[in-house]
């Protein structure tokens, strides 16, 4: 094995657009939300109760981003609760060309 070469290819930056999910962008978004308000508990060492207390956010909303299931939440709604936190977001748009998939016509 040790004389096998492997093939490295370098990432998008976007582990859900290199792995062909749909919705690609949004659900990295939401992964780096949800980091942010991760970072944001543990800077302030905060539980999901507490957290619950500080915000009004249900305690089952944290518990979720902290088991990283954020199906349920909305883009707008995890910058919400940053914003509950006591941080704020700043988004940066960069617009790339990229390749648009064919699509058939029927």
């Amino acid at each position: 094995m040790k004389d096998e070469r492997l093939e490295v290819t370098r990432g998008s930056g976007n582990v859900y657009r290199d792995l062909g999910h749909a919705n690609a962008d949004v659900k990295q978004l939401k992964a780096l939300l949800a980091a942010e308000i991760l970072k944001a508990l543990d800077r302030e060492r905060l539980s999901v109760r507490q957290a619950q207390a500080r915000t009004g956010i249900a305690a089952a909303d944290f518990s979720r981003i902290r088991n990283a299931d954020l199906g349920r939440f909305t883009l707008d709604r995890l910058m919400s609760i940053i914003n509950r936190l006591g941080s704020r977001v700043e988004v940066k748009v960069r617009v790339t060309a990229g390749r648009v998939p064919h699509i058939a016509a029927a």
